[in-house]
């Protein structure tokens, strides 16, 4: 299990909701910041919508 927020959480997070690259790599070749903005833009822009 990844801590809350740390970038190992955050590729779980997309992972299950079917996200597994980003521009022809693997989520894991990215750092951190990019990786949150990926959920931020991804999950939470989804949950405004409903």
């Amino acid at each position: 299990m990844a801590y809350l927020y740390s970038k190992g959480w955050y590729i779980q997070q997309l992972k299950a909701i079917g996200i597994s690259k980003f521009e022809q790599k693997k989520l894991e070749l990215y750092k951190t910041h990019v990786i949150a903005n990926l959920y931020r833009i991804h999950i939470e822009e989804k949950e405004k919508e409903q």
